[in-house]
């Protein structure tokens, strides 16, 4: 099992009653999917805020970034950096900003 750091916007911060990163435990490899089902888990108010309940997809305004790349379009099961897989680098969950 492995630990996962992750960086939430503030209001989810607040929404799941986190102070600074949120770490969660991962059985097998660390992939969005799965970080995100432990997220889900260990933090239930955050369910639909970051994936769509039914689909699982990304929320439209939010992003996904890690080791300076944009993992947002990457699959959900594809592995994660080694770094953030490491406990090194967190995964960074980022509200986009929309408007003109």
């Amino acid at each position: 099992m492995i630990t996962i750091r992750v960086v939430l916007p503030y209001h989810l911060r607040n929404l799941a009653q986190v102070g600074g990163e949120a770490q969660v435990q991962v059985d097998g490899p660390a992939t969005q999917r799965s970080v995100f089902d432990a997220l889900e888990a260990r933090y239930p108010a955050l369910r639909g805020t970051i994936r769509d309940h039914a689909t699982k997809r990304r929320r439209p305004l939010v992003r996904f970034f890690a080791c300076e790349q944009d993992l947002s379009h990457t699959p959900p099961d594809a592995p994660l950096p080694e770094a953030v897989a490491a406990g090194a680098e967190p995964l960074l969950v980022v509200g986009a900003m929309a408007g003109g």
